[in-house]
């Protein structure tokens, strides 16, 4: 499980030996499964009076499971003394539909184009992922797995944003990163205990602040010991104001033989547009990569998330998940998986009121929990191919 589960586009992008020459190289992942789990209700919105309705056992085809399935072009142009131009321009796609992810854009998944300087760093514009996500990619065990990783608790729902200025520099062992978006594109609809739907398109005129969005993030990597921190800050539209929600986040791992550890914790609050606290959580996880042979690659997390208060709720049950990822390659290319997943007060993705159930509504698959349910379980199985 590496760093192109999610964020390869990105970090390759960032490389320096991604740089070396001019050109355009067309990439992508075509990732598929078949997938079982229980207890599953349906999103809560104004379509169904809010209500997650009864318990169903589903079984499905999804597209995505360890990693999303995507296309891309990615190119760089040498300008001389050390400086290139370059650009990504990568699409999310349902692979059992053919439908486009991301809201049905083109280029969903980022979008962007910018300058290299050697010594520097890079500066680029466009639809980009947040320097707190980037930076986590690796300190997650799962490497931003699409199915079951809660990644929308862990970073925000915001973990892309459009309108976006970003600045990424390498300088030894250590890569620091920040951006400002503009207006992050990102809108929630309203659900159980969400008033107003959150976010929006931003940019509007008169109102600098509405759904603008910030963060910065460092990381350090020195042989087997890897450290990273980082802050997230988006000041989504809610209601004719904007709310303000702010992530901290600090990660380590440490690699020995076939075997990697790692783990981290991330600091929540959430304000809604009168600087009232409507979300405050402490949310963790560890887990562990090993490389049973060079082919056979295990993969083991658990995430826990402490909620102090929840929209006005201040004895919300804990939820917490357990996860599981085997892994055959065939190639270096092709691969089978088995992925499974346990989540207890919560939907898998620790899916619920705290996330505003933006997983489901990205995948179009619910992994909402049911009323009157208190767990859910998962097991798909899956084929992977890269280009």
């Amino acid at each position: 499980m590496k760093l192109s589960s999610i964020a390869a586009g990105a970090w390759l992008a960032c490389a320096g030996s991604a740089l070396a020459q001019s050109g355009v190289t067309l990439y992508g992942v075509a990732d598929i499964n078949v997938e079982f789990a229980n207890h599953v209700g349906a999103v809560p919105t104004a379509a169904n009076q809010f209500s997650r309705g009864p318990a169903n056992d589903v079984y499905r085809m999804n597209s995505g499971g360890v990693s999303g399935s995507r296309w891309g072009l990615r190119g760089v142009e040498d300008l001389g003394g050390g400086t290139k131009a370059l650009f990504v321009l990568e699409g999310g796609f349902n692979l059992d539909t053919g439908t486009a992810q991301q809201g049905g854009r083109l280029f969903g998944r980022q979008a962007f184009v910018g300058v290299q300087k050697a010594g520097i760093g890079q500066l680029s514009l466009g639809r980009q992922y947040t320097s707190m996500f980037e930076a986590l990619a690796n300190f997650s065990p799962t490497a931003y797995a699409t199915q079951y990783e809660p990644v929308v608790l862990q970073s925000g729902a915001n973990f892309r944003e459009d309108n976006t200025v970003k600045y990424s520099g390498k300088f030894g062992p250590l890569t620091a990163l920040a951006h400002w978006s503009f207006g992050t594109g990102l809108a929630l609809p309203q659900t159980v205990g969400v008033a107003t739907p959150i976010g929006g398109n931003g940019e509007v005129p008169g109102h600098f602040r509405r759904d603008t969005a910030y963060g910065a993030a460092v990381a350090y990597q020195g042989g087997p010991l890897g450290l990273m921190a980082g802050y997230d800050q988006w000041n989504p539209t809610i209601g004719v104001s904007s709310g303000t929600l702010k992530k901290a986040v600090v990660g380590a791992s440490y690699a020995f033989g076939p075997a990697k550890i790692m783990g981290g914790y991330r600091w929540g609050q959430n304000r809604n547009a009168a600087g009232v606290v409507i979300q405050r959580d402490d949310f963790y996880w560890i887990g562990a990569n090993y490389q049973v042979t060079p082919a056979i690659g295990l993969t083991l997390e658990y995430n826990y998330d402490d909620v102090k208060h929840l929209f006005g709720d201040t004895h919300v049950a804990n939820p917490w998940q357990i996860a599981l990822v085997a892994n055959y390659a065939f190639s270096k290319r092709t691969d089978v998986y088995l992925t499974t997943a346990y989540a207890k007060n919560a939907g898998l993705m620790l899916e619920s009121l705290a996330t505003v159930y933006a997983n489901s509504l990205s995948l179009g698959n619910s992994y909402v929990l049911a009323n009157g349910q208190r767990s859910m379980l998962g097991v798909a199985l899956g084929l992977r191919h890269k280009f």
